[in-house]
């Protein structure tokens, strides 16, 4: 059947609309779609065929019917039947080229159907005029080319309403003929009339076929052609190839991409192995002998441009007999891409600030060492490190001179391992390092000790020395964890055993620092069901005035008598409720009872509580002053304790709370005054209304001067900023006497008594208030 030309299918296939399928065009449309274009295109190449049928059948009617009609009838008849259908040819065949594509004029049907109208009824006017007048011969010969022009419309059978409307113009035409005065035997008109049904049958059944046939032709071509031209822009600016190999794995056709990739023209590559010429991979060579479809196969490839990674997708072909012929598929350069993945992994597994590995490759790098560990019996090692005084860096001297410190660090920890470990930074101040090897455990123990030499040696950054400290944490893996998370936590838990040891030291785990850890576990659970069950209590030890000795106040010390550890020390339990985030609540329970316990009390009597730094949050002066409200204790008969780890995290909020603290009439006494590295410039701050003096200093006042002479600064100090000072742990006689001669305000310690219950200091303040408590 007919098929457009390769432009006329361009034409065609340009004007389709996004996703639109060519098929839904439809005969009676006005407008131009890829069947209408294909329609007119065959119909102006059958207009010659149609237009001289047409003249040679009228010029046979002419020459049979000579001198049966008039001779310039019949010559003019004949020359008006060729001069419309010249006319209706050419106009055809314009029409297939003006009127196809976006840009065509649309051609109405009816105007293709008028055409045909006005051609059948020039052609028939003429036979059906002169008709009745013939004789029974020329009635004959009339009549049979009439059916016989009928039978003409094969010409117009690529649009189905114009062949319908040519042969209902000739059926209608025969018909009124032989109604009109036909002198033929009624067999004669038979036959014409069962000739032209037949022909009326055949030519609308082949018109529908050749209609359905434009249709699948247009589809096909349609389709063909934007494949065609989709994989054409695929090879000129996609960043792929396209390959085809026979059943031998030979190259039956490659896109010049891969020519071009090579380096090797493709005359040179067609008819070679796929699989050699793409470096001899092994795995290529198997998928294709499984005979299997494959995708994203990615290997190296060796060029003049240097190495260079593609990836492959390829799919069997396969013969209509089911007869295994090659492969076809699609190729891949992406370097590009393997070159990002590699940044990205490197970004993911490297530290931003120091360039070590991170955290998540410092457990990569432990799991690689565990597993060569266990498998060679040879015991590898993971130190965890953490420095020593690194917050002060940032909060004195700024974040870029910290950093700056870290990248120090890093470089230094590095020189010290070398290439007999990998360090990493966990974060913050936290480092790691993982030792493959340690089977020479003298070897470690040694390399932690250069490492805390080389980190306590003063870092100069822009001018500025800067001195911090190192403490270390090590364990041996399989021997104390045999994964990866049971090395660290007890690398974490010698960790913490150094930094609980003093600081800039090393340890390594031990069966005895597990079960302390286990022990600390308990004990955190015990705190929070002592809290539940309220088995803490106050104790409270007196204060006296140094004037007259009498009786002031109170500092309220927590207590706690475990059911079965019995009585568990301050020390032992503070920790690890501030650790374990249980500071909020037993501090609150401390405020409670300190001011339930004053509010017994008469007037002059103070209760002093002391305030962990995990306790200074925004929450504290809403917790206090609610507390003061039940109990209808006026704020100066509170004071709060703190000690200058209180302003190592964050200064300015923590000065912020005691501001507020302050302003609820609550004293502020700062604790262990002179034991720390940054008091004096907060005294400024109008938030301490007293100085607590350390026991250290007061007990060894007697052997050492240099003590007294602190003492008398310390007094001084407070008087310039108008706060009174507390003298702790007075023991003997002799230190009470130089402490009142010093200026102390206020003496606490033992020589006046100890933590007292609750009863026993409410009889202190009833009972003996106003005498002498050292009488």
């Amino acid at each position: 059947m007919y098929e457009a030309p390769d432009r006329y299918k361009r034409m065609i296939a340009a004007r389709l609309p996004d996703g639109e399928s060519p098929g839904l065009a439809r005969d009676n449309g006005a407008g131009s779609s890829p069947l209408r274009d294909v329609q007119l295109i065959a119909r102006g190449q059958l207009a010659p065929f149609f237009a001289i049928a047409s003249i040679v059948a009228a010029v046979l009617f002419g020459a049979g019917l000579w001198g049966s009609v008039s001779p310039a009838w019949l010559l003019g008849w004949v020359a008006g039947v060729g001069a419309v259908n010249y006319l209706a040819m050419r106009w055809s065949q314009s029409q297939a080229v003006t009127c196809v594509g976006r840009s065509g004029k649309p051609v109405p049907p009816a105007l293709m159907i008028g055409d045909v109208v006005i051609r059948a009824a020039v052609w028939l006017s003429l036979p059906l005029y002169v008709f009745p007048t013939l004789d029974t011969a020329s009635q004959v010969i009339a009549g049979t080319l009439i059916a016989g022009v009928g039978i003409a419309g094969l010409g117009l059978i690529v649009i189905f309403s114009s062949a319908l409307a040519w042969m209902i113009a000739f059926t209608a035409g025969l018909s009124a003929a032989l109604l009109m005065g036909s002198t033929m035997a009624f067999q004669q008109m038979i036959a014409m009339q069962f000739v032209l049904g037949v022909a009326i049958v055949g030519v609308l059944t082949v018109a529908r076929w050749a209609a359905g046939q434009l249709k699948t032709n247009a589809d096909m071509g349609s389709q063909s052609e934007s494949a065609s031209l989709l994989l054409q822009e695929y090879e000129q600016r996609g960043v792929g190839w396209l390959w085809q190999i026979d059943s031998e794995n030979r190259v039956f056709y490659v896109s010049s991409r891969l020519s071009s990739l090579v380096g090797r023209p493709s005359t040179q590559i067609l008819g070679h192995s796929l699989p050699a010429l793409l470096g001899g991979n092994s795995e290529l060579g198997r998928v294709l002998l499984d005979k299997q479809a494959f995708s994203n196969l990615e290997m190296e490839l060796k060029t003049a441009r240097g190495n260079r990674w593609i990836s492959l997708s390829g799919d069997p072909i396969i013969d209509t007999a089911g007869r295994f012929e090659g492969f076809r598929g699609v190729g891949l350069d992406i370097t590009d891409v393997r070159h990002t993945q590699e940044r990205l992994t490197h970004l993911a597994n490297v530290d931003v600030l120091s360039g070590l590995p991170n955290r998540g490759r410092v457990r990569q790098l432990l799991g690689e060492a565990l597993r060569a560990a266990t498998a060679g019996n040879v015991p590898c090692a993971i130190m965890f490190l953490d420095l020593d005084g690194f917050k002060p860096v940032n909060d004195t001297f700024g974040h870029p001179k910290g950093d700056a410190v870290l990248q120090a660090v890093a470089k230094r920890l590095c020189d010290e391992v070398s290439s007999d470990g990998h360090v990493g930074r966990l974060g913050g101040d936290e480092f790691a390092i993982v030792i493959p090897d340690a089977q020479s455990r003298r070897k470690v123990e040694q390399m932690a000790d250069r490492i805390i030499v080389a980190i306590a040696e003063p870092f100069s950054i822009d001018g500025t020395e800067i001195r911090i400290g190192v403490s270390v944490g090590c364990a041996f893996g399989p021997i104390d964890g045999a994964t990866v998370d049971d090395l660290i936590l007890k690398a974490d838990l010698a960790l913490y055993q150094a930094k609980d040891a003093g600081r800039g030291v090393v340890r390594y785990f031990s069966s005895e620092l597990q079960s302390e850890q286990e022990d600390r576990v308990r004990l955190e659970a015990d705190i929070r069901a002592a809290l539940e069950s309220r088995q803490f209590h106050l104790a409270f030890q007196p204060l006296v005035s140094a004037k007259n000795q009498k009786l002031v106040g109170f500092e309220a010390l927590v207590r706690w008598n475990h059911p079965k550890r019995g009585f568990v020390p301050p020390n032992v339990f503070i920790p690890v409720a501030e650790e374990c985030g249980l500071m909020g609540p037993l501090g609150d329970f401390i405020i409670e009872e300190a001011c339930r316990a004053a509010a017994t009390w008469p007037e002059p009597i103070t209760v002093a509580l002391n305030v962990s730094p995990k306790q200074i949050l925004p929450s504290l002066p809403t917790v206090l002053s609610q507390a003061l409200a039940r109990y209808k204790l006026p704020g100066n008969r509170i004071e709060l304790e703190v000690t200058e780890g209180v302003f190592i995290d964050s200064s300015s909020r923590s000065l912020d709370i005691l501001g507020r603290l302050r302003a609820l009439g609550v004293g502020i006494a700062l604790d262990d005054f002179g034991t720390g590295y940054s008091s004096i410039g907060y005294l400024n701050k109008a938030v301490f209304h007293k100085l607590k003096i350390d026991g250290s200093f007061v007990r060894d006042a007697g052997t050492r001067p240099g003590n007294v002479a602190i003492i008398k600064s310390i007094v001084a100090l407070a008087k310039d900023f108008r706060m009174s000072v507390t003298a702790e742990g007075v023991e003997t006689a002799e230190d009470f006497e130089r402490m009142r001669e010093l200026g102390c305000d206020t003496i606490q310690g033992y020589l006046f008594g100890k933590p007292l219950s609750y009863e026993r200091a409410n009889q202190l303040v009833t009972g003996l208030g106003a005498r002498k408590l050292a009488s």
